[in-house]
């Protein structure tokens, strides 16, 4: 239960957040398209996370993945399929169960990524040009907060 009262100040204080991230929701989308893209012209865009959490944990089983990225296994299978196709990621036979596989990047996907991170980073570089150090700091720890609030999955 919520220790704060239903104002009308709130309401519209949470309408115009609600209507602020949908906003960046879609902007971050395109750019996340853009992204995708310049890791390998047929990438799907949800592939970048993918291969955001590869890059953070190096080998991993496909239903770990699949929960750590938050989709279902048939999603998640399709993407590292067509990852493995386009040679962004391998398959091996799991050390501990021979019977699973632990997906991984390539040498070449991790490069891809790493040019697609920094590509990504001159952007918002240059978007935040005007904006304060501490501006900054604040909206990251903002959007840190949102980020753990979701996570407690309220719903």
């Amino acid at each position: 239960m919520s220790s704060h009262q239903a104002t009308p100040d709130r309401h519209e204080a949470i309408n115009a957040m609600e209507e602020q991230l949908s906003l960046l929701w879609r902007r971050s989308r395109a750019i996340g398209n853009k992204v995708a893209r310049s890791v390998h012209p047929d990438m799907e865009p949800g592939a970048y996370g993918l291969l955001r959490a590869l890059q953070r944990r190096g080998s991993v089983r496909l239903t770990d993945l699949a929960a750590e990225i938050g989709v279902g296994k048939p999603t998640v299978s399709r993407q590292v399929s067509m990852l493995e196709t386009i040679g962004v990621v391998s398959k091996e036979v799991d050390p501990s169960d021979g019977r699973a596989q632990t997906i991984s990047l390539t040498a070449a996907g991790a490069e891809q990524l790493a040019a697609a991170q920094q590509a990504r980073r001159q952007v918002f570089h240059s978007l935040l040009e005007d904006w304060e150090d501490g501006e900054l700091a604040e909206f990251a720890g903002l959007l840190a907060k949102l980020n753990r609030t979701y996570q407690k999955d309220q719903w």
